[in-house]
């Protein structure tokens, strides 16, 4: 969890007419309520999506493609606004926020792209110091690096390549630089996008087993995956959300998954495990 001295508070921003109950603000740390987006006026990519992610949670989104996943999370993330509905994350109206407060918002997000999208000129160790430098300038350049070297063994990355540009290590390598950066602010929520696409099985594994093990070493951070993988969703999530024509279709345990009646979802499963 982020040191409340770094965090931007919003507290401001939030209003009592979206504030849940005590109960709910500990429990959820992403709350969307009937939201949707059209781009044309006449489609919905996202049509009346109701969602709440509990807090401290691993929760894998799957779904076909153009159900409303990559959508979505641009939304929680702040780059699209919905046509209407609400949408809370951590407890703040996110709605509410000008650009500005958004943008600082974010740091309490952490972010793994599906290429990792590391910067091709910076070293493996400068790509991790970005962030830091960027969003921690009370910092010293030797705490940056002190910080940044911690996030890099955290997620097993040897020392030997600290030094070596994103080009001169193997997918792996890139994929735990881009993991060690997205934790590089201690975020409170973290967002995994698309991971494991194109991905050989051996690969997979490794990234799958990371993210598992990423969540159970930061206590209480929130864990969010969008995917299309659903053995791995099965493997490492707490919950699954299913989203079919820009809705959630069923929100729950594996367990529940495989117990469920919906047909849709039985046919996804089948059709998954077939591949897994």
């Amino acid at each position: 969890m982020s040191n409340s001295n770094n965090n931007l508070s919003v507290s401001n921003f939030s209003t009592n007419e979206t504030v849940l109950n005590e109960q709910n603000k500990n429990h959820f740390a992403i709350e969307i309520e009937d939201l949707k987006k059209t781009f044309d006026g006449k489609e919905f990519v996202v049509n009346g999506m109701n969602l709440k992610i509990p807090k401290g949670s691993l929760t894998v989104i799957i779904g076909y493609s153009g159900t409303g996943k990559s959508v979505l999370i641009k939304h929680i993330l702040g780059l699209y606004k919905p046509t209407s509905g609400n949408l809370r994350i951590l407890n703040e109206d996110v709605l509410k926020m000008t650009p500005d407060q958004m943008t600082k918002f974010r740091c309490r997000f952490g972010v793994l792209f599906q290429g990792s999208a590391l910067f091709d000129d910076m070293n493996v160790l400068e790509n991790v110091c970005f962030p830091l430098i960027e969003h921690r300038r009370h910092l010293s350049l030797e705490q940056v690096n002190e910080i940044a070297i911690q996030k890099l063994r955290m997620v097993g990355l040897d020392p030997k390549h600290f030094n070596k540009l994103p080009n001169q290590i193997s997918g792996g390598m890139q994929k735990r630089t881009g993991l060690a950066r997205a934790l590089a602010l201690d975020p409170e929520i973290m967002f995994y996008d698309e991971p494991t696409t194109g991905l050989d099985p051996i690969l997979t594994e490794m990234v799958d087993n990371l993210i598992l093990n990423t969540h159970q070493q930061r206590k209480g951070m929130t864990s969010v995956v969008i995917s299309h993988d659903l053995g791995a969703a099965f493997r490492i999530g707490d919950h699954i959300a299913m989203l079919d024509s820009g809705k959630c279709v069923l929100f729950g345990t594996p367990e529940e998954f495989m117990k469920s009646d919906i047909d849709l979802v039985k046919r996804f499963i089948n059709k998954g495990m077939k591949h897994s």
